[in-house]
């Protein structure tokens, strides 16, 4: 099975039921939740509106990818993350050269000279900031039916070809020296068992028939698949960010104009203080004024 199916049985979704889901459904799932493809854990999971509802633990899918972001993205987040917690980033970037404008603690002005975007700032020799590029795609086998977005991240887009299956840049390089468009091919992204994260390849299944490609083209230009690969932070919650290095501190002309220092003025002599009382003496007293 090389798809997220919707029946336990297996089947397909006749033609006639193929439409925009109507109000009741649309009030009952909380609005018109986008779909995407997540792959935690190694496995491909159907996500709607921020909850797992279908998966496939076969270990590739076939899918064609109808849509992609301009740019590489940039996410930066503080601590480990939380399975379930969908905590919004600390600084982010939706073109991969400066900070979102939504952003409150931008880290750099800049992405390229960003202390997180230095090797080492993350775990290992990794960054700190993460790359990942937007796509929205569809099912080999359901060409007509939902535009998923799919994110892949830095070791999923970046990296050399090993024989027929290639991560996404080199793919995208492959299939632009033959002259064939990204959009026009059935795919097949497969999980990496090599490694220990999440890692797909790519590798071209076969050319879709001239019915299909027109499918494939309406799907790209859909509101679907704009909104796959719309650049959008989580809702913001509180996250605590560190400090800059004083290398991106503000420049000193840049810098709030300091207050005046008040006039000093000679300080008076303190006047001796009077010596405490012993403790027994003032409980003395106290119990003197009840009698």
């Amino acid at each position: 099975m090389s798809e997220l199916t919707l029946f336990k049985s297996g089947a397909m979704l006749p033609d006639y039921l193929r439409s925009e889901p109507d109000e009741m459904t649309k009030r009952l799932a909380g609005g018109n939740a986008g779909k995407s493809i997540s792959t935690e854990g190694g496995v491909f999971r159907m996500i709607v509106g921020g909850d797992e509802i279908a998966k496939n633990e076969d270990r590739s899918m076939n899918m064609v990818f109808v849509n992609a972001a301009k740019d590489v993205s940039r996410t930066y987040y503080v601590g480990a993350y939380v399975k379930g917690e969908a905590a919004s980033p600390v600084c982010a970037s939706g073109d991969g050269k400066t900070p979102d404008p939504s952003i409150k603690n931008p880290q750099s002005k800049s992405c390229a000279t960003c202390p997180q975007n230095v090797a080492g700032s993350g775990q290992g020799d990794s960054r700190a900031c993460r790359f990942n590029q937007r796509f929205a795609v569809i099912l080999e086998h359901d060409l007509s039916g939902n535009v998923y977005r799919l994110q892949l991240p830095a070791t999923s887009i970046f990296g050399k070809p090993e024989g027929d299956k290639m991560p996404m840049q080199a793919y995208a390089r492959f299939l632009s020296g033959h002259g064939v468009p990204l959009s026009g091919i059935v795919t097949e992204a497969r999980f990496d068992t090599s490694v220990s994260v999440p890692v797909l390849k790519f590798r071209a299944v076969r050319p879709l028939s001239r019915e299909e490609l027109a499918v494939a083209r309406s799907q790209g230009a859909s509101d679907d698949a704009r909104q796959a690969i719309e650049f959008k932070l989580a809702p913001p919650k509180e996250q605590a960010a560190p400090a800059l290095p004083p290398a991106f501190a503000k420049p000193a002309a840049e810098a709030e104009e300091a207050p005046a220092q008040p006039t000093k003025r000679a300080s008076k002599k303190p006047e001796p203080v009077a010596p405490t009382k012993d403790v027994s003496a003032v409980l003395d007293e106290w119990g003197s004024d009840d009698e």
